[in-house]
């Protein structure tokens, strides 16, 4: 319970700082879009070293390979607009979270690791679907920049459903 309390408050620590900060720049939003996607890649390929669930390896297959889709396409916008995303204490806080979680769960194995990578993936998954919505699509200037997230919450948002789903399974 302690670590889940421990994991709330450390996720949204970023929700919370986008919700009281000034609102951000499009510069900024692509850095804390691209970081959110670099941070899952990042876990995903944990879970592919660590975890022998089938399941769960699909599962962070689809990860890797769908964030980095998604890299890809920011990447590709920032240079054809000429852009260069800003670093920001959002982007800052998301890394900081993500590198105590993986530290975490780099101490766990066979399916108290599934688990608790999966647990994540659904809490992390809200926290970045939260401020894709509430956030930084609202305040996204750029047309493109703002479709690419909308494209981006429509498929984080089945990342979501499907780690829920998953979490289910392994609770079984």
């Amino acid at each position: 319970m302690l670590t889940r309390l421990v994991l709330a408050a450390l996720l949204l620590t970023p929700a919370m700082a986008l919700a009281q900060a000034p609102k951000p720049t499009d510069a900024q939003i692509a850095h804390i879009a691209y970081t959110a996607g670099a941070l899952d890649i990042a876990a995903g390929k944990q879970a592919l070293s660590k975890s022998d669930n089938a399941d769960v390896k699909a599962f962070a297959n689809q990860m890797v390979r769908d964030h980095q889709a998604v890299n890809d396409k920011a990447l590709a916008l920032v240079k054809k607009l000429n852009v260069t995303p800003a670093d920001n204490p959002t982007s800052q806080s998301l890394t900081k979270a993500a590198e105590v979680k993986r530290a975490e769960l780099d101490k766990l194995s066979g399916s108290a690791f599934d688990r608790a990578y999966v647990a994540n993936e659904v809490a992390y998954h809200r926290t970045v679907n939260g401020a894709l919505k509430d956030t930084l699509i609202p305040n996204a200037q750029n047309a493109e920049l703002k479709s690419l997230l909308g494209t981006g919450l429509t498929l984080f948002t089945a990342h979501q459903e499907h780690a829920e789903h998953l979490a289910q399974t392994l609770a079984k």
